[in-house]
């Protein structure tokens, strides 16, 4: 089971949103760089990074940083964020990151997700973020009459070589990841999938790797770190265990 702590960059800072909501933020002291340097140094090795300014403009707003998280620390590192063109994935993919994750371009354009796959073969993750079984896009601001699970079958054969699955209601919330349909998910996907919303403490992190399920990857951590909830070195012991 793998480890995914993350990073939101906005305004050039950690932060950490509910829901999605841009108005319900939490500014964190540390930079993006020192985190991930923290990170690192408890003996992490993935990251999940997402371009919060970038999601709002459909750029690479943060590049530069994340350019400098690569090349000063061997970490594995996927990124999101407003990822709409074959352009931004070469830039990323260029500066020498693990994955590109692609959400709302790749959901409302299915050829743009296919030819992705095509050009950057095992580069392309795919974001999957549900509020109450539809997919929601452009910043969570706009949910779709899409299920998920319709959507990945028409999907499965692109060749996308991860899922994230977030169930958006629980993000940033500490009220536990929605397993339940993680595994669903897993058990149709023809990739690894990770699972991301809601993780509150070690207890989350425990029945992750009960679930037991070959296609699920591992799990991203993030504002339980940020507040304490779960240490870091409580959480380098249980993932050594």
């Amino acid at each position: 089971m793998k480890i995914f702590l993350a990073i939101d960059i906005k305004d050039k800072k950690c932060v950490r949103l509910v829901k999605g909501d841009f108005d319900n933020k939490t500014e964190y002291k540390a930079s993006p760089i020192d985190q991930a340097g923290k990170y690192k140094d408890h003996g992490f090795k993935n990251l999940h990074i997402v371009d919060l300014d970038g999601a709002l403009t459909g750029k690479t707003v943060n590049l530069d940083i994340i350019q400098k998280i690569v090349s000063k620390f061997d970490l594995k590192i996927e990124v999101g964020g407003g990822v709409r063109t074959l352009e931004s994935i070469k830039k990323y993919v260029d500066a020498g990151v693990e994955k590109v994750i692609l959400g709302s371009a790749a959901i409302k354009n299915k050829e743009f997700l296919k030819e992705a796959c095509a050009k950057f073969k095992n580069k392309i993750a795919l974001g999957l973020d549900e509020k109450d079984g539809n997919l929601s896009v452009s910043g969570w601001k706009e949910n779709l009459n899409i299920k998920t699970l319709d959507f990945l079958k028409d999907v499965n054969d692109y060749g996308v070589s991860r899922l994230i699955y977030t169930d958006i209601n629980r993000d940033g919330t500490k009220t536990s990841p929605n397993f339940d349909e993680t595994i669903k998910i897993a058990n149709m996907s023809k990739c690894p999938v990770i699972i991301s919303g809601g993780v509150s403490s070690i207890t989350d992190i425990k029945k992750a790797k009960e679930l037991n399920n070959k296609n699920i990857e591992g799990i991203i951590i993030g504002k339980a770190i940020y507040d304490g909830d779960i240490k870091l070195e409580e959480l380098a012991e249980e993932i050594n265990a």
